[in-house]
């Protein structure tokens, strides 16, 4: 798992300063959110995913798999407003399903806004090492260490429960501890596996919280960082990019409309 999710090579929007991608990220969510245009989401999400596979350093087939999971989420984002969503346009109905016009085309719309968000969370993901970030934010937004380490502590917390998870599965698989069906085995797995782990994650929670204090974690005075982070070029060509990409996005859906609606927005007749 470790080795797919580690990029075959670095592209310059590595470099540039994970802070700022993920303000200019922040402002790429808000401008998606408020979309109303369909042919504008459908061309957002087209450009999120071009820059997955030309900046995210990972090689195409890796790309293409998270991509396709894109899917699901078009379906599950989409199919829920156009099965129940409102219309005066019906174009089929069976009980409490109903498909209408409106609800069609708000579907669609909702299903490649929610890729477009996929895609441009993807790509910060890919690019941003959250070690790197969190130190960014420390050093370039003032965000207090107590805070940034004790997300990075926790990060590394989950990976330490997980591994602890499979070690204990396999002891008892070797022991031959067989758990029952239906509640009486939920019951079972409670008591074998999330006690014992939910202990273990306490004592390791208060040991790093005292390691963390005895180090002076809180935040007080003056600190020096490991991994120093500032602003370069790079960082203004990571700001032209996003702008370049929404502005094409833009105009390409102005000059070659896949739906042409420009309000997907129900208003009812009248």
């Amino acid at each position: 798992m470790n080795r797919f999710l580690t990029p075959s090579r670095h592209t310059w929007l590595h470099r540039a300063n994970p802070s700022l991608k993920l303000a200019v990220l922040i402002m790429l969510f808000i401008v998606t959110i408020q979309t109303r245009s369909i042919d504008f989401a459908v061309y957002q999400a087209a450009v999120y995913i071009a820059l997955l596979f030309l900046l995210s350093g990972y090689p195409a087939w890796k790309v293409g798999l998270l991509v396709l999971s894109f899917s699901l989420v078009f379906v599950s984002s989409s199919l829920t407003m156009i099965l129940f969503g409102k219309g005066d346009h019906v174009w089929w109905q069976w009980g409490l399903f109903r498909v209408s016009e409106e609800s069609f085309y708000r579907g669609l719309h909702l299903g490649f806004r929610a890729i477009a968000f996929a895609a441009e969370g993807l790509l910060f993901v890919m690019t941003t090492p959250s070690v790197k970030l969190f130190y960014s934010l420390m050093q370039n937004f003032r965000l207090p260490p107590k805070f940034a380490y004790s997300f990075m502590a926790s990060i590394r917390l989950l990976s330490i429960v997980w591994e602890e998870f499979l070690i204990r599965r396999q002891a008892l698989r070797i022991r031959g501890v067989r758990t029952g069906r239906g509640p009486s085995g939920l019951l079972q797995h409670v008591r074998l596996y999330a006690v014992p782990l939910l202990s273990q994650s306490i004592r390791r929670a208060h040991r790093v919280a005292v390691a963390m204090e005895a180090k002076q974690f809180s935040g007080s005075g003056r600190r020096t960082y490991y991994y120093p982070s500032a602003f370069s070029r790079y960082d203004g060509l990571a700001v032209l990019m996003f702008v370049i990409a929404l502005t094409a996005a833009y105009y390409a859906a102005a000059a070659v409309p896949w739906f042409g609606i420009e309000d997907v927005r129900y208003h009812g007749q009248g």
